[in-house]
């Protein structure tokens, strides 16, 4: 699966884009502007995009009124066809959004329901009693999500519903190309449109990949041969940032070995899960680190332990944004995107990332454990890779057995010899290839 040597790049684009919150239905092409930030993209190592909902909404892009219409404030399905097109050129896959568990209010088939009611064909598309009311006081009571009345639960046991689903991903691909689906709130759809889904999508488009959002839970439930290939790992999401503000890395290496660790009780072995240090619904990484000098440090330890790498949009800079102010300060607009030495030295991981086996498909075993400093083993056959990490201002001399005599570090093409220790500058992080 081509997804399991990629690193993804995702992309808010209403926010990217700077587009009106409110869907004001006026077609303007801002979706044109990825194309400018191809070579910043393809320069970073990415070489796959995830799209945030880029589909007619009425504000945010999670309450969906058309599946077959990209967003008026985005432009039309001409101008999207155009972006993939460029992508595709330069070889970076394109992954979009599939919010399949809820609609928006402005939804086509529940505007029919609002005005015909128990006349409208479209009425067990949803979870609707015509006795009740909501407080947006339409004379009925519907599902929403998570109490989100703006989000309307569409019913997944309809088979119009899901025949409308799947005709429309499959206007996706004969339309844009697509490579993938990333499925909002994966965690709460029905485990049989999922087998489903993953079925259909199989005989749509060859390694056609499919990650979830998924925030707690084992994961192999919706994770295996027959449903989803990866979901998000929020897990060590939380443990990444969290280890390096308490400066206990022990926390993170937990995580790592509790997921993929060499024991056969260990519960993704094996499993692509998709790795990040933020996303468009947490607070950026930059403002969540109590430490800037833990930045580069953070992301090399993302792109070294098991996992799909995917780094959100500005954050490879540095920029900044907190929850606190609201979803829309984490989906930002900039005008163009800065290249500096974070941006760099994240481009040299992607590199490393990609071209190393043991990075990609690799067991993984802890070697050094400390609470500032951390190395680990990512083996496949024919191929050895020490990552280690050391969190301290201070230097620290790592004494184990690498194995080996020799490594040449994947980051900075540096040879290394473990003879006499491994010294760790601080602040440094280094993925030692072992000679063989």
């Amino acid at each position: 699966m081509w997804a399991y040597e990629s690193v993804f790049y995702q992309i808010y684009p209403l926010g990217f884009c700077g587009a009106p919150f409110e869907n004001d239905g006026v077609e303007k092409a801002r979706i044109l502007k990825v194309k400018d930030w191809i070579p910043h993209i393809k320069g970073l190592g990415a070489d796959a995009i995830y799209f945030s909902p880029v589909f007619e909404s009425d504000t945010h892009g999670y309450n969906t009124r058309d599946f077959r219409k990209i967003d008026c404030r985005l432009g039309s399905n001409e101008d999207f066809a155009q972006v993939c097109q460029s992508l595709h050129v330069e070889g970076i896959r394109v992954v979009l959004d599939g919010v399949f568990n809820h609609v928006g209010r402005g939804f086509w088939a529940f505007q029919d329901v609002l005005k015909n009611r128990e006349r409208s064909p479209y009425l067990d598309w949803f979870y609707i009693h015509l006795d009740g009311n909501s407080n947006y006081n339409d004379g009925l009571w519907y599902e929403g999500w998570e109490g989100n009345y703006d989000l309307v639960k569409l019913n997944l046991r309809n088979e119009e519903v899901v025949r409308h689903i799947f005709d429309s991903i499959r206007f996706w691909v004969e339309a844009f190309d697509i490579d993938g689906l990333r499925l909002d709130v994966a965690y709460c759809l029905d485990h049989d449109f999922v087998r489903r889904l993953r079925s259909f999508c199989d005989g749509l488009k060859e390694e056609f990949f499919l990650v979830g959002e998924i925030l707690h839970g084992d994961y192999k439930v919706l994770v295996n041969d027959a449903m989803l290939h990866s979901c998000t790992n929020y897990e060590c999401y939380k443990g990444l940032y969290s280890s390096f503000n308490s400066m206990n890395l022990f926390e993170i290496n937990h995580s790592l070995l509790r997921q993929f660790g060499p024991e056969n009780w260990t519960l993704y072995k094996g499993l692509h899960l998709l790795a990040f240090v933020d996303n468009h619904d947490v607070t950026r990484i930059a403002s969540m680190l109590s430490n800037e000098k833990h930045l580069p440090l953070i992301y090399a330890l993302t792109f070294g332990m098991p996992g799909i790498p995917c780094v959100y949009y500005g954050s490879e800079w540095g920029a900044k944004g907190n929850k606190s102010d609201g979803d829309q300060a984490l989906r930002a607009c900039f005008e163009a995107p800065v290249e500096n030495e974070l941006s760099g030295f994240i481009a040299k991981l992607a590199k490393a990332k990609k071209g190393s086996k043991a990075l990609c498909y690799g067991s993984f075993r802890s070697v050094v454990l400390t609470n500032k400093q951390c190395i680990f083993e990512r083996a496949v056959e024919g191929e050895r890779v020490l990552v280690a990490i050391n969190a301290d201002s201070e230097p620290y001399t790592a004494n184990f057995d690498a194995g080996c005599g020799l490594a040449v570090d994947l980051i900075s093409n540096e040879q290394h010899d473990f003879g006499g220790g491994s010294l760790l500058p601080g602040y440094s992080a280094f993925f030692w290839r072992c000679e063989r």
